[in-house]
């Protein structure tokens, strides 16, 4: 594509002021389990009679290990490692992702290892295929997969994170569910599940997870959950018996401590990076309330919004860059439609891999998003910035919310500094940067 750096669009956009922005803080609930905490408090999770007695000694335990940004992943996934040796049973990972990674063992290798799992940081090896066995059919006629590797171990640990899925809600959304369904089931387990689109979720999550739990060797499944600023605040072993009556109820814990964007409601909304390292979509839409389907709502009322930069961690997996009103050509050079369109074409939702109106910079992306607004008070602009939509403990606002915000109208959100206008290098890059 040919962006050209003065041309018509350029011109249009150049007399249109961006409005003076301030620093801001937002406020959660701070409970979390310190990261040096994190191994004894799982070894005491895995240590319960019901669960330790799954581990016998001499048994080969497949560990999932998934492609979500989770906090301290490694760290929670090397404490289930050690465990499982200190019960003299030989563990080792099984990337559980479904599609992602461009739907190649190596790729999901390589996500792995972006997260900084390996076999010499994990302490066992790391056995990636795309090779799935067919477990059966569920009681809606959908074909069951698990990945081959994970069906021939002796016992399955699934090792998660439960949050809010950002396409659909249901009793079960992000979790343990979709681990053992989707994770598992490779690209067929996937495409199984997604083929009647998002508004079946969960009924079709449910109806395969059933056969899976009832043919698959799954011994227990230790889902963590995570606080507003991104910190595990929560991790549970949870019995095989347990999970379809236990998952609903952590993912209502999940809904409870989510961070949001405490002024509820904005003109344009700038996020500087997406990534899958975020969220399954580069952005969540549980935050931003740019959402890929009609099966989910939430986040911020928002009415353009622009994205700016992708991630180095998402190899080039910019899904998210379709929820855009604009992104930049910095971020559009970076896509990689062998690692973006698999997850479309398994999920059947393409929204989120379309291309929005793509310019020359940052400031011409956000220029565009506030030129183009339709019945927006031009005298007292609402803009939000964020970093990423997953830390959104410190933000940016326009100046027409900081009387509200020093007034104290938003219960958590306090200004840090007064309103100034960003600056931008010459070639239109935003150099001021959210936290100093």
């Amino acid at each position: 594509m040919k962006i050209v750096n003065g041309g018509v669009v350029s011109k249009l956009l150049q007399g249109t002021e961006i409005p003076r922005m301030f620093r801001a803080r937002q406020s959660f609930p701070e409970a979390a389990i310190s990261p040096q905490d994190l191994p004894q408090v799982i070894f005491a999770e895995l240590s319960q009679p019901e669960i330790a007695s799954q581990i016998k000694p001499g048994m080969r335990i497949a560990i999932t290990a998934g492609s979500r940004g989770i906090a301290n992943v490694a760290i929670i996934t090397k404490a289930v490692v050690d465990f499982v040796k200190a019960r003299q049973a030989a563990p080792f990972i099984v990337p559980a992702m479904g599609s992602h990674g461009g739907a190649t063992s190596e790729g999901q290798l390589e996500v792995l290892a972006s997260y900084g799992i390996t076999p010499k940081s994990i302490g066992c090896p790391i056995h990636s295929s795309m090779e799935t066995v067919l477990l059966g059919q569920s009681e809606l006629g959908k074909p069951v997969f698990l990945d081959k590797l994970a069906y021939e171990a002796d016992g399955i640990i699934v090792s998660c994170r439960i949050k809010p899925h950002n396409a659909f809600r249901g009793t079960v959304e992000s979790g343990i569910c979709k681990m053992l369904v989707v994770g598992l089931g490779k690209q067929a387990g996937a495409e199984s599940v997604h083929t009647d689109g998002m508004g079946k979720m969960t009924e079709n999550l449910l109806a395969n997870v059933k056969v899976t739990l009832a043919k698959a060797p799954v011994l227990f499944a230790l889902p963590c959950l995570e606080n507003a600023y991104d910190e595990t605040c929560k991790i549970e072993a949870v019995a095989k018996e347990r999970i379809l009556d236990r998952e609903p109820e952590l993912l209502e814990l999940a809904f409870a401590n989510m961070p949001r964007l405490l002024a509820e409601e904005t003109d344009v909304l700038i996020v500087d990076e997406i990534g899958k390292n975020f969220s399954g979509t580069g952005v969540d839409p549980n935050i931003t309330g740019t959402f890929s389907t009609d099966y989910a709502s939430g986040g911020v009322r928002v009415q353009r919004a622009c994205m700016l930069d992708l991630s180095e961690i998402s190899h080039g997996n910019g899904l998210g860059v379709g929820l855009a009103s604009a992104i930049t050509k910095r971020l559009f050079d970076k896509l990689d439609p062998e690692k973006m369109y698999p997850n479309c074409i398994t999920s059947t939702v393409l929204k989120s891999a379309m291309i929005p109106i793509v310019l020359d910079s940052d400031k011409e992306a956000i220029q565009l998003c506030i030129r183009t607004l339709n019945c927006a008070d031009k005298a007292a602009l609402r803009i939000i910035r964020i970093a990423n939509s997953l830390h959104i403990g410190r933000i940016m606002l326009s100046e027409a919310y900081y009387n509200d915000v020093v007034q104290g109208k938003y219960a958590g959100l306090s200004a840090i500094d007064a309103p100034q206008f960003m600056r931008f290098d010459a070639a239109g890059n935003l150099l001021t940067p959210i936290i100093e």
